[in-house]
This record gives C-alpha cells, sequence and structure tokens, in this order.
C-alpha cells in the first residue's frame, strides 16, 4: 500500500511539472512569433501579437471565440461609420481620418442602433482606476479583461485602438509618456496630433509635459512622445511577456525575462521600460554570483546600464502622482485640449 501511494504521488509531481512545462512553452510560442513578425513584416498582425501574449498568461486558455467576435463586431461597427464623416475635412487622406474618427466614436460615444425599427444604445468603452497598474490582477492590464467589462486603462484601451484601426486597414501610432500609453496620428491638415483613450480628447503635447516627469533629453531620445512603428510596438508587447512571466513565475531563472528584453531593445534602443526590466533582472541575478572578480565585473556593467537610463532622460514618476496628471486632462480640460480637433470630431 505504500509503495502504491509512492507512485501515485511521484505520478502526480510529474504529470504536475510536464503541465508547468507546456504552460511556459506557451510563453516560448509567444515569443517566437513576436519575434517572427519582427523578422518577417508580412506576418505581422498587432491584433495576434496582443493576444498570444495574453494567452501564455492564461495557460492556454484564452476565450480566442468570445475575442474575435467581439473584434468583429467592433470593426464591423467602426465600418458602418464610416460613410459620410467628417464632412469638414476636404484632404486627399479624408478615407483614412475618417477610418480613425470612425474608432475613436465606438471607443468613447454612446451611438444610436436600430435592429428591427427598435433603438438600442452602444455602449462605448470607459476607464477603470480600479488597480490601474495591475498590481493586485495582472489580467486587468489585458485587452480581453476591457472586452469582457468594457473598462479598461492606459495600457488595453490605446492596444484595442490600434487593433481595430488595423482591422480597417489604417495604422495607429502608439506613444510613451511615463507610466502611460496613447495614441499620435498624422494628418495632412493638422500634422501629428495625439488622440488620448482614457479621456476620450485630444490633449496637446504640453499636457504630456505638465506631468513634471518628461526631461527634455528624453524626448530628444525617442524615450517619450514617439509615434513608435509597428516593430517599437512589438517591443511593448515584449516586455509586457516578460512581466507577465515574472508575474506567473516569481522566482524563475531570468533568462527568459532577459531574452525578452534583449529583443525588445534591438527593434527600441531607448526603450526604458525594457531597459529597467534589464537591469532590475541582471540586479537580481547579481546576488547569486559567488565570484568576486565577476561580480565586480557584472556590478560595474550594471551601474553603466542604470547610468545609461538616465542620461537618456528618463525620471521615474510615482504611481499617485501618475494618477492626478491623468485626472488633470479632465479638471484642466480647457487647457490641455486641442481645440480644433474637438471641434472637427463634433462635425461628425
Amino acid at each position: 500500500m505504500k509503495h502504491y501511494i509512492l507512485s501515485i504521488t511521484l505520478f502526480l509531481a510529474l504529470i504536475g511539472k510536464s503541465m508547468a512545462q507546456e504552460q511556459k512553452n506557451l510563453f516560448e510560442d509567444s515569443y517566437s512569433l513576436l519575434n517572427e513578425m519582427l523578422q518577417d513584416e508580412s506576418k505581422y498582425t498587432f491584433k495576434k501579437a496582443v493576444f498570444s501574449v495574453e494567452n501564455a498568461y492564461f495557460d492556454g486558455r484564452l476565450d480566442t471565440v468570445f475575442i474575435n467576435d467581439e473584434i468583429d463586431l467592433l470593426t464591423r461597427l467602426s465600418r458602418s461609420l464610416i460613410q459620410d464623416r467628417f464632412l469638414a475635412y476636404l484632404e486627399k487622406d479624408k478615407p483614412t481620418v475618417n477610418k480613425w474618427a470612425s474608432v475613436y466614436q465606438v471607443m468613447n460615444d454612446t451611438i444610436p442602433i436600430y435592429i428591427n425599427d427598435k433603438l438600442y444604445r452602444y455602449q462605448p468603452f470607459g476607464y477603470d482606476f480600479n488597480d490601474v497598474f495591475g498590481h493586485q490582477n495582472r489580467e486587468n492590464l489585458f485587452v480581453s479583461k476591457l472586452l469582457v467589462t468594457r473598462k479598461g486603462n492606459c495600457r488595453s484601451l490605446p492596444y484595442l485602438y490600434k487593433i481595430l484601426c488595423e482591422e480597417l486597414g489604417t495604422d495607429a501610432h502608439l506613444a510613451l509618456a511615463p507610466n502611460h500609453v496613447y495614441i499620435k496620428h498624422r494628418s495632412i491638415k493638422d500634422g501629428w496630433y495625439n488622440t488620448e483613450l482614457t479621456s476620450g480628447i485630444f490633449p496637446i503635447d504640453a499636457w504630456i509635459m505638465a506631468s513634471g516627469y518628461i526631461h527634455l533629453d528624453a524626448i530628444t531620445n525617442g524615450v517619450y512622445m514617439k509615434a513608435l512603428n509597428n516593430k517599437e510596438s512589438i517591443a511593448l508587447l515584449l516586455i509586457d511577456l516578460a512581466e507577465n512571466y515574472n508575474t506567473k513565475y516569481p522566482n524563475n531563472d531570468g533568462q527568459f525575462v532577459l531574452k525578452c528584453c534583449t529583443l525588445a531593445i534591438k527593434c527600441y534602443s531607448n526603450f526604458a521600460n525594457a531597459l529597467l526590466l534589464k537591469a532590475e533582472t541582471d540586479k537580481r541575478l547579481l546576488a547569486f554570483v559567488a565570484d568576486e572578480a565577476t561580480f565586480n565585473t557584472k556590478l560595474k556593467q550594471l551601474e553603466q546600464q542604470y547610468a545609461h537610463i538616465h542620461e537618456i532622460g528618463y525620471r521615474n514618476m510615482p504611481e499617485s502622482m501618475y494618477l492626478n496628471w491623468l485626472v488633470s486632462l479632465k479638471t484642466e480640460r480647457d487647457a490641455y485640449e486641442n481645440k480644433k480637433l474637438n471641434t472637427i470630431s463634433k462635425q461628425e
């Protein structure tokens, strides 16, 4: 009987180990997919990239049928709103601007919809001030959570916006500010302008700089306020993947995280979050270096990493100050809103 119990225990342990390895393999699969998109631009799709990262976190249990149905529904609604929009906008890029406007409306506006002569009101997405940074639950940062609850944050909202734009066959550039992600577009008439999904308005650059944590060097070096290309957007997802991995496996050996950081930095050299995560991971691993000479060499390298992060203009923004800064966009809307773009949006 004793041998039987030991056999069952050993069998269960082996099953558990096998399942854990399979779950970790999902992270490797997502990494491979992101890397493949970086190597072959024809395979790029932000939607597939985002949900591969989330599916790895969910151990392969992400409801992709629901996700695809929701994305398809939102895309069809966006497409239905394109007709006869922005009549005041007469430049040759009007078809593209109309697509941006339709996605903006789906994200932010209550829309009357008639089905079989019955009026329904589509409810837009809102901002979730609960667990903004995903400290309590990493899932609060996910687009899949946004699609289920209709509430999101400065990561999931712009990610979904970019997905919908690409589903309509146009682009949308992610951009970074301290602890924040937003959208940048460039039209013939207005040049570069910002679209803020957390509040549904078009803030001028002055609001972003008003945070007090954007050094001029950070702008010059593309740390903040840069319109990211598709490869740089994939870099963001690589760090999402690495941070998800750290959350799932807090006692990991750091190698997968460093691999994600290295690839992210390769395609976005001054991506502060990637540089910071690499430095923090190297710092954690330094505690396991026994040889004094190797320790001193790695310590010097670590000091150089932190010095470089400071030199490119990165400054840490306290989370409490970030929330106050975010709220200021609504409380001081008149000071920071792009009046011209807001006026145009109301002519839809």
